[in-house]
C-alpha cells in the first residue's frame, strides 16, 4: 500500500528503513506461549470483501443504520486534542508541569504522517474500533528509537505470531498483501476484552442476525414499490379478441388517459369495453418489527435515536460522553503513553493526554457559568473563549488566582493551634 512505501521485507518480518526493533516484553499473560512460533491466535475484521460473515455482502460499514450509530462517536474522537505532558516533582514536594516541552513529538500529534491530520487518523480508527471492536496504529521510528510517524492499519484480518520471544502481529490487507509488525510497535485499542487475550471480541455474531432483518426488510420494500405499480387498471371486453388486439387496445388506452399529456383528467371508453381499477394493496412491513430490530441495533452500540438525529439535551450527550467516548479517551492516553515511551521516559513523568471540550453542547448559562473558573485558575482565557468559538487573544493562556486565598500548610496557623 501507498502509506507502507517505506516497509521492505527481511525473512518473514517487514523492517521499517533505519529502523531499530525493541524487544517486547513478556506479560504473564501470555508467557505460556511465549516458545511457540506457531500462530495463536486469528482475528477477522467485520469489514471483510467476499465470503464474510454476513448475508449481504460483508461490509456492514454500508449500511446507513450502523453508519448513523457509529457517526456521532467517531466525530466526537476525532474533536480530541492530544498533548505532551511532562509533569515533575522536586524534594521539597513542588510540582512543575510542561505541556509539549518536545517539538518532535508536538508535530507528531499533530500531524501523526503526510496523508492525514491526528483528527482525521483518530476518525478513522475510532470508525475500525467500532466495527471490529479493534483498531491498530502502527509506530515509525527512526534510528535512535523516536516515534516519527503514525499510520491507523486498515486490515482485514490480523493474526499473533511468536517470533523467537516476541510477539508479532500479521495482518493481511484488503489487496491481499501481508505485513508483519512488532506488537511493541502498534498501538491497539480494543473493546469487549473477554476471552481472548489478545483480542476484543468480535461483534459479528451479535450484529448479524440483526442485520439480516433489517436488510430482508429492506428489500421487501424495494420490490413492495416496484411490484406496486405493474397493474393499476383493467379493462374487460365485451367481446373476444385475439391476444395482438387486446394488447393494443391496452396500450392505447395507456397512452391517451394515463400518460400526463392527458390534461382533463377524463376518460372515455364505449360499450365494448368495461375499465375497472385495481384497488393497490402495496406490501408495509411490520413498523413494530422494524422499530424493536432498529431499537436493539442502537442498544448494541449504546446510542439512541436522539443522539443519532442530535437531538439531545445537554444531561443526554453528558450521559453518552460518560459511557461511550470517555472509556475510549482513556485507553488512547493509556496506550499513546505506553507505546511512545519507554519505563524511564514515563518514570520521568512523561505522558499523552487527550483532552475533549465537550462543553459546545452546553447550554448557554451552562458556559456563562464557566467564567467564575477563570480567577481560580481551573481554566485561562483562551480555554474559556474556545467554548463561545472565539479566537485566542494574546497572553489568553496564562492561568489566574484570586488574591484572597493561600497555600494550606498542615501544623501551622488555626485559632485551636496552642503551638
Amino acid at each position: 500500500m501507498e502509506m507502507f512505501k517505506g516497509i521492505s521485507l527481511v525473512g518473514n518480518v517487514p523492517m521499517i528503513n533505519n529502523y531499530r526493533q525493541k524487544g517486547v516484553k513478556k506479560m504473564g499473560l501470555i508467557n505460556r506461549f511465549k516458545n511457540r512460533s506457531q500462530v495463536v491466535t486469528r482475528y477477522k475484521m467485520m469489514t471483510e470483501i467476499g465470503n464474510g460473515y454476513y448475508g449481504w455482502d460483508g461490509n456492514v460499514y454500508r449500511s446507513d443504520l450502523v453508519r448513523a450509530c457509529i457517526r456521532p462517536k467517531v466525530k466526537a474522537i476525532g474533536k480530541l486534542t492530544a498533548k505532551h505532558i511532562r509533569k515533575s516533582y522536586s524534594r521539597n514536594g513542588d510540582g512543575s508541569i510542561e505541556i509539549n516541552p518536545e517539538p518532535y513529538m508536538r508535530m507528531l500529534l499533530e500531524e501523526p504522517n503526510e496523508f492525514m491530520t491526528m483528527q482525521k487518523m483518530l476518525e478513522k480508527v475510532a470508525t475500525q474500533l467500532c466495527l471490529n471492536n479493534n483498531a491498530f496504529i502502527l509506530i515509525i521510528r527512526d534510528g535512535n528509537g523516536y516515534p516519527t510517524e503514525l499510520y491507523p492499519i486498515p486490515a482485514d484480518s490480523a493474526e499473533c505470531v511468536y517470533i523467537g520471544n516476541d510477539l508479532y502481529l500479521k495482518f493481511t490487507f484488503f489487496n491481499g498483501q501481508r505485513y508483519t509488525f512488532p506488537y511493541a510497535d502498534i498501538i491497539h485499542l480494543r473493546s469487549d476484552f473477554y476471552k481472548d487475550d489478545i483480542f476484543g471480541e468480535r461483534l459479528s455474531e451479535t450484529l448479524t442476525p440483526l442485520m439480516e432483518i433489517v436488510t430482508t426488510t429492506d428489500q421487501g420494500i424495494v420490490k413492495a414499490i416496484k411490484n406496486s405499480s405493474i397493474i393499476r387498471w383493467l379493462l374487460k371486453f365485451t367481446s373476444s379478441l385475439r391476444p395482438e388486439d387486446l394488447k393494443k387496445q391496452a396500450q392505447e388506452f395507456s397512452e391517451q388517459f394515463m400518460s400526463v399529456q392527458n390534461g382533463t383528467g377524463v376518460a372515455a371508453v364505449d360499450s365494448k369495453a368495461d375499465a375497472k381499477q385495481v384497488d393497490a394493496k402495496d406490501y408495509v412491513p411490520n413498523s413494530s418489527v422494524m422499530e424493536k430490530t432498529t431499537q436493539r441495533i442502537y442498544s448494541l452500540f449504546n446510542t439512541n435515536a436522539n443522539i443519532v438525529q442530535s437531538n439531545y439535551t445537554e444531561d443526554q450527550y453528558n450521559a453518552y460522553y460518560e459511557s461511550e467516548i470517555e472509556p475510549v479517551v482513556m485507553e488512547l492516553a493509556g496506550e499513546f503513553t505506553r507505546k511512545l515511551f519507554s519505563r524511564i521516559e514515563r518514570g520521568y513523568g512523561n505522558k499523552i493526554v487527550f483532552e475533549a471540550f465537550n462543553l459546545s453542547t452546553a447550554s448557554m448559562s451552562t458556559k456563562l457559568n464557566l467564567v467564575q473558573f477563570f480567577d481560580r485558575g481551573i481554566m485561562n482565557a483562551n480555554e474559556i473563549r474556545s467554548v463561545f468559538n472565539l479566537a485566542d487573544i494574546p497572553s489568553g493562556d496564562q492561568y489566574y488566582v484570586r488574591l484572597d486565598t493561600a497555600k494550606i500548610d498542615s501544623g501551622e496557623g488555626g485559632e485551636n493551634d496552642e503551638n
